[in-house]
């Protein structure tokens, strides 16, 4: 009788607490292979010339990788890392070990999703099913009190209905054993230059102060629980991890739940706020596909501009407008990769109230440089202080210069 082999690709999800995905292949299998693509469509530059994956991003998310790799290695197993098109890569994989079925976590986002398909059809090509897990939100999408056509717009009403009627899940544990082929080919994490990044951008990487990996995660989420912590990151000290998939929303939630965070009931709430927000905007993505890429989302009216003042957003993207907390916060994100959402509702305020320019060009700016990019959270964002996201209320918000000083006032 042959052995039952189940391929799990990874993507968003570098973890092996509460990863659905691999307990239930080790589940319903004989033998695991796990896989990593490192796709060459993430590492080309966009429409408006910004890199889709800027180089701190890079390396994070090479260090959380190889981090993921280190620790199935010492179970005996191994991540196997290619540089590629996943379409073309797992095919060859499944009927070089006979695979009988690839299993992943399903993402919302068009371009996520459109890979996803093209996977999908070359698998099917050689009859192997791809496998699709919903675990990148907070709420199971099958515990919600409405169907997904059904989603509250606005997040208030989402919020009270999902905290009223809905429960999250206790998160999985880690697995402690994983039975892979005993001949997996040997193969290497790729280098950023391999990636395609230049001498000179390598060089320019400094300290982020931020480095990838399931552990490195799971240590900032204590510091940040710790109720003597006093840093301003707030939940942008865990939100690289989270978007990444080195830490499960589910386990930081109940990690809440069983620390002393409760008795700062500001802080708490911030961060639960941030838990949902990122829900919202998942589902909001099947709710409407592709909204918060399109310059006016659902509205019928057409509000924004699709023009560019080219001399305008280069002075915004180098820090060099001329006014101080935004120049400021721009090169703190050039530098770090890393802002608190105060600061990222001001620049991205001082965008669209003062450049006259597609919104979406600066959202792209922030998918190059943010360690914690997730199409979702990040274009949202963008799309409410554009004034044309999915929850209205939220489609106002303080003119920058009054968000300017909140922020002085803050620190």
């Amino acid at each position: 009788m042959s052995k039952r082999v189940v391929l799990v690709w990874f993507r968003n999800d570098l973890r092996l607490h509460d990863n659905e995905v691999l307990i239930e292949a080790i589940n319903k299998s004989d033998l695991i292979i796990p896989v990593y693509c490192f796709d060459p469509r993430y590492f080309h530059k966009n429409k408006f010339q910004q890199n889709n994956t800027g180089i701190k991003r890079a390396q994070f998310l090479l260090e959380s990788v190889a981090q993921l790799k280190s620790k199935l290695q010492g179970m005996d197993s191994d991540l196997m890392t290619f540089v590629g098109k996943p379409e073309d890569i797992l095919p060859v994989l499944c009927a070089k070990y006979e695979v009988g079925e690839v299993f992943h976590h399903r993402e919302v986002a068009s371009r996520e999703t459109q890979i996803s398909e093209a996977v999908e059809a070359e698998l099917w090509e050689n009859k192997i099913n791809l496998r699709h897990f919903i675990g990148h939100t907070l709420f199971h999408k099958e515990d919600l009190p409405f169907p997904i056509k059904d989603i509250p717009d606005k997040f208030n009403i989402f919020r009270k209905k999902i905290e009223r009627e809905s429960t999250v899940r206790n998160p999985l544990d880690a697995p402690s054993n994983i039975l892979s082929p005993q001949h997996l080919e040997n193969t290497a994490i790729p280098s950023l230059k391999e990636l395609g990044y230049s001498d000179e951008e390598i060089a320019s990487l400094g300290d982020q102060g931020f480095e990838g990996g399931e552990d490195i995660g799971i240590e900032k989420l204590k510091n940040l629980l710790d109720p003597n912590y006093e840093g301003l990151n707030n939940f942008s000290l865990v939100s690289p991890y989270i978007a990444i998939g080195a830490l499960s929303p589910i386990y930081v939630y109940h990690q809440m739940q069983n620390s002393s965070l409760s008795q700062n009931k500001k802080r708490y709430e911030r961060l639960m706020t941030m838990l949902l927000w990122r829900d919202y905007f998942r589902f909001m993505l099947k709710k409407y596909p592709n909204v918060f890429f399109k310059l006016n989302g659902i509205e019928a009216e057409e509000k924004n501009t699709e023009q560019i003042n080219e001399e305008l957003v280069l002075n915004w993207k180098t820090a060099s407008t001329g006014q101080e907390a935004v120049d400021e916060t721009i090169q703190t994100l050039l530098s770090t990769g890393n802002i608190t959402y105060a600061e990222r509702r001001l620049i991205s305020k001082y965008f669209t109230q003062e450049l006259d320019s597609n919104w979406l060009a600066g959202a792209s700016f922030f998918e190059e440089h943010l360690l914690d990019f997730a199409p979702a959270t990040t274009y949202g964002f963008w799309s409410h202080m554009a004034s044309v996201g999915t929850s209205p209320k939220e489609n106002t918000c303080a003119d920058w210069q009054d968000l300017a000083k909140r922020l002085y006032v803050s620190k």
